[in-house]
Order: structure tokens, then C-alpha cells, then sequence
């Protein structure tokens, strides 16, 4: 990392966390939010970009995170873990609420430069992720895709699945073309991504 140097080594501090649009902290710095279906290893993967065990709490059940988590990252940026989607077991009510907090954050906060939405590389896109993808276009809101858990897909699912994503990208103008590869158990993938939330956010 050049200039000041790696944020993601220095200071990563809890900053907030919103469960509904009147909550949020004010914007300063440039913001950077990672989406993703329930148990897609958001949290795992935000602990394992920052060196920490436990900056993002991590569960075994799908729809822990319930609201918007603001992370100061060496006051160069701040990373976003928003509200896991697509997890059944939670009442209407509920998943209303989780869409218009999104919705009033994608589309509202000033200081968000792009959002990363993960997806299972087991798996490929679900409906719920395309849902999120109509949402971010919707917003006019840049995204890319980063894939999880690649570490437990063989080589050549990987690769398809990376190919039919990068084909439905086309269909999606705020989505960026390039799918990112990642695990947060290997490590795979850490660097360069990393390395791209830097150059969109700084």
C-alpha cells in the first residue's frame, strides 16, 4: 500500500450501528459497504480484510446482522456491514424494515462510493441477489461482485460460475464488470481486494 500507508493494518473502530434512517452518524468519511445474503461470510470476510477476529460479529445463523455497522478504518474510510438478505425465517415486517434502511442508505448518503456484494461461489447469484443488484441500480450506485467461500468450489465451478456472473453483469448498468474472488478462511483473494476498496474509496 502506498501513501500513508495500509489502513487496514492501523485502527478499525465500531463507530455505530443503525436500525433505522434517523440513526445514521453523519458523513465524513468516504464510505465503502459490503451486502451479501445471510451466512455468505460478510462478517468473515470483513474480520479477515481488517486482521481482526472479531470486528464484525460472525454466526452460524443465517440473519445475525440486523442493521447497519459503521467501522472507521484508520480514518481514511469507513466500512459499511449492512443487513444480510434473503433469510427466510424473519417475519415480513422484518424484512421491510431491513429494505427501507437499505433502500434509505443506498440512496441518500452522499459520502458511499461503492458497494460490494458477495455471493457463495458455491452457489452463483440467487434471486435475492438480484434483487439487491435492481436495488443498487435503482439507486445509481456502483457495485462489484466479490465471491466467498472459493476455497470450498472446485476450480472449475469457480469458473463458471465466474463466467455466467460476469455474462448477467451485462444486463446491469451500475454493476463493475470485473467478479473478485475471495476467502476469508485461505486468505485468497485478501490482497487485491483490499487493494480495490482503497482505489474506490481513497
Amino acid at each position: 500500500m502506498s501513501g500513508r500507508g495500509d489502513p487496514f493494518a492501523g485502527a478499525c473502530d465500531f463507530i455505530a450501528g443503525v436500525m433505522n434512517p434517523g440513526q445514521m452518524p453523519g458523513p465524513t468519511l468516504p464510505e465503502i459497504a459490503f451486502a451479501g445474503r445471510s451466512n455468505v461470510g460478510k462478517s468473515s470476510l470483513i474480520n479477515a480484510l481488517t486482521n481482526r477476529r472479531a470486528l464484525a460479529r460472525t454466526s452460524r445463523t443465517p440473519g445475525r446482522t440486523q442493521q447497519l455497522n459503521f467501522f472507521n478504518i484508520s480514518d481514511r474510510f469507513v466500512l459499511v456491514d449492512m443487513p444480510g438478505y434473503g433469510f427466510a425465517r424473519v417475519s415480513k415486517q422484518k424484512k421491510q424494515e431491513w429494505y427501507d434502511l437499505i433502500f434509505s442508505y443506498l440512496q441518500g448518503r452522499e459520502t458511499l462510493r461503492c458497494v460490494f456484494v458477495l455471493v457463495d461461489a458455491r452457489h452463483g447469484l440467487k434471486d435475492s441477489d438480484r434483487d439487491m443488484m435492481k436495488i443498487l441500480d435503482e439507486c445509481a450506485m456502483p457495485y462489484r461482485i466479490v465471491l466467498t467461500k472459493t476455497d470450498k468450489a472446485k476450480a472449475a465451478e469457480r469458473k463458471s460460475i465466474k463466467a455466467d456472473i460476469e455474462e448477467e453483469l451485462k444486463e446491469f448498468a451500475a454493476g463493475h464488470p470485473s467478479v473478485y474472488f475471495t476467502s476469508a478462511e485461505k486468505k485468497d483473494g485478501l490482497r487485491e481486494l483490499q487493494e480495490t476498496v482503497l482505489r474506490v474509496a481513497i
